[in-house]
């Protein structure tokens, strides 16, 4: 998953940001809302943290402008504030969840992991694909079985191929939705990445390489 975190508290910010990439997400951070947005444009994310108290321009005016942006991320929102005409609004504008400050990291992982579950995005909890199971929660992988070691980068690669049933995907959307932007575009952190991810998964192979295309997951029957 490819996250933005946008807090005016950079100190905090840096902090989510290094907790979600803990729990295997590819996090961006934009330390105000005029950033969020410059972000928003020219990365899809999937998810989005919002501080709703930004300066300059407000929590809320990003939030209504990343709920026109297609595809829209999911939208969980931090504020000060736990009063419920607050989170009501916030909720209006388009948010998707609400968390009030402070907050335990464990919880801000739970509530993006379920965004992410949502049914417009059609990941199920647990993925059955052939003799592998993918859990998307735990981020344990098994085949046959066996439990798989994977890295977050490992795990991150084979969940983005079993979600898109068959589609063949680039190497530049496995960059912009695994890794974060301090990636180098040119690297081929992807294609070792892939061969790593290969080896771990055994016989009969299951990613494919589509010269001069991408990658896709299929499963002999």
């Amino acid at each position: 998953m490819r996250v933005l975190v946008v807090d005016d508290e950079e100190a905090l910010a840096d902090v989510i940001a290094r907790g979600l990439r803990q729990a295997g997400m590819a996090v961006d951070v934009a330390y105000d809302g005029e950033e969020a947005i410059e972000k928003a444009e020219i990365t899809p994310y999937d998810l989005v943290v919002l501080d709703r108290q930004l300066p300059d321009l407000h929590g809320d005016d990003v939030c209504r402008h990343l709920v026109t942006t297609a595809p829209a991320p999911r939208i969980l929102m931090l504020t000060a504030s736990g009063e419920i005409e607050s989170r009501v609004e916030g909720l209006g504008l388009g948010a998707d969840d609400y968390l009030v400050k402070p907050f335990e990291m464990a919880e801000l992982i739970a509530r993006l992991q379920a965004l992410a579950r949502r049914p417009s995005q059609h990941i199920p909890p647990v993925l059955a694909i052939g003799d592998m199971r993918i859990d998307t929660t735990r981020r344990t992988v098994s085949r046959r079985g066996t439990p798989l070691t994977l890295t977050r980068k490992e795990f991150g690669v084979l969940e983005m191929l079993a979600t898109a049933d068959g589609r063949v995907v680039s190497a530049e959307e496995l960059l912009e939705h695994v890794w974060d932007e301090a990636v180098d575009p040119f690297t081929n952190a992807v294609r070792i990445t892939v061969m790593t991810l290969r080896r771990k998964l055994g016989e009969p192979q299951v990613v494919e390489t589509v010269v001069g295309v991408g990658y896709r997951l299929a499963v002999a029957t």
